[in-house]
């Protein structure tokens, strides 16, 4: 894969999870970072954990709400100021939100889903877009989900947020292709995050483990993802590697999606 040296990209939600598993592969590979997240105490820490395992490396932090304008633009013109520009941008902040059923599910805590989900990803591709315009091209990944390639019980705000952000990297593929920038999308699947912890927590209170075991046993592979492997596949669709691959929604979940279908 070629380097990142001398190259930024912003990473989203960049405090844990499948943001700091990417911010490590890229840290490794030379690339200056641009970490923002809301929640600072853990965003200091992610910043410290990188630089103490590659000492070397250039690291801004942001704390800003991914689903607020204001924030978005800041992070962007941030960036901008201390690193001269962005060549990639990993479009991750994201949150899961309540399992309930359609007819029940909390109007607030859909709200917020979709604020952050949907709103905050096209909020980044906003203000980032055009730097990369004036930078002569640049690499997008969005986060959708297996949740945005076909149905999860219980879960309609995300499912209909990840397949809004499918749908929304298709058009900007489609738009700006021409000016060298590609946007893709990947589709996380069960990823042993601690996102996906919760929400085993959710499933079965009492046994959070059994409910993971469960899961795990339908997937094909008889395991769950780790968050590095989705970092070494959005370290490649950010890369200059990534030369034909465009607008499209790349499922990592262990080919469980194809056992359901897709939408």
């Amino acid at each position: 894969m070629s380097s990142f040296n001398g190259k930024t990209v912003i990473i989203t939600g960049a405090a844990m999870g499948l943001g700091l598993a990417t911010a490590k592969v890229l840290a490794e590979k030379g690339a200056n970072l641009s970490l923002v997240d809301y929640n600072k105490e853990a965003l200091e820490k992610a910043k410290s954990d990188i630089q103490n395992a590659v000492p070397n490396i250039k690291i801004l932090t942001v704390v800003a709400d991914a689903s607020n304008e204001e924030a978005v633009k800041n992070y962007v013109d941030r960036t901008v100021n201390e690193f001269g520009a962005i060549h990639g941008f990993y479009n991750n902040a994201g949150i899961e939100g309540k399992q309930a059923p359609l007819t029940e599910y909390d109007v607030e805590v859909f709200r917020k889903v979709v604020d952050i989900n949907l709103t905050g990803v096209y909020f980044g591709l906003r203000y980032v877009i055009p730097v990369m315009q004036k930078n002569g091209g640049g690499r997008i990944v969005n986060v959708a989900s297996v949740g945005g390639i076909r149905g999860v019980i219980n879960q309609t705000p995300y499912v209909a947020s990840k397949h809004a952000v499918s749908g929304m990297t298709k058009n900007a593929a489609i738009e700006y292709g021409k000016d060298n920038i590609f946007t893709n999308a990947i589709a996380p699947g069960a990823i042993l995050t601690p996102m996906v912890a919760e929400a085993f927590k959710q499933v079965n209170p009492s046994d959070p483990a059994a409910a993971e075991k469960e899961y795990a046993q339908r997937n094909p592979t008889r395991r769950l993802g780790q968050p590095e492997e989705v970092g070494k596949l959005v370290a490649y669709l950010l890369s200059d590697d990534c030369s034909y691959v465009n607008g499209q929604t790349i499922a990592i979940d262990g080919c469980e999606s194809n056992l359901y279908g897709n939408s």
